[in-house]
């Protein structure tokens, strides 16, 4: 499944269950950042962008570029100039490094399981809304106690 596809089918569940956009899109894009945090353990250097009009999905990872044999290059938000240099042949050091990551760069489990939670959180947010209409319905019904003391 492409992220176009996800995209689309999250969108038109999520618009029979009258989900509004933004709440539409902060969903996708917790559990975007889920994915992110399981195969990188890191998400914050990367961007999450989604057009739910076009069903477009877009991540991107940035990382600074430092030289080969300096300490920072474990770090997460880190690339050697030689593995920059894969990318672009004249990246230098200090540069940001922007690299696209596909939905298929996950894997299929982790795409058929992001699908099942952006269906199962929609489900979640219907049954708090329920909840909420519901209390508002009774407060409204029941008389208000008012004890003094």
């Amino acid at each position: 499944m492409d992220a176009s596809t996800l995209v689309e089918s999250f969108a038109d569940f999520a618009k029979q269950k009258n989900i509004d956009r933004p709440t539409m899109i902060r969903i996708l894009e917790d559990v975007f950042r889920n994915m992110i945090r399981k195969k990188y353990e890191h998400d914050d250097n990367f961007d999450i962008i989604v057009n739910s009009d076009k069903g477009d999905l877009e991540i991107w990872r940035f990382r600074e570029i430092v030289e080969d044999d300096s300490e920072d290059i474990w770090d997460h938000d880190k690339i050697s100039l030689s593995e920059a240099r894969k990318i672009e042949p004249d990246f230098e050091v200090g540069e940001e490094v922007a690299e696209e990551v596909h939905l298929e760069d996950f894997g299929r489990r982790a795409v058929s399981t992001a699908r099942q939670t952006l269906m199962q959180k929609v489900k979640d947010l219907e049954k708090d809304i329920l909840f909420e209409n519901t209390k508002k319905s009774l407060a409204r019904l029941l008389p208000v106690r008012c004890t003094r003391y």
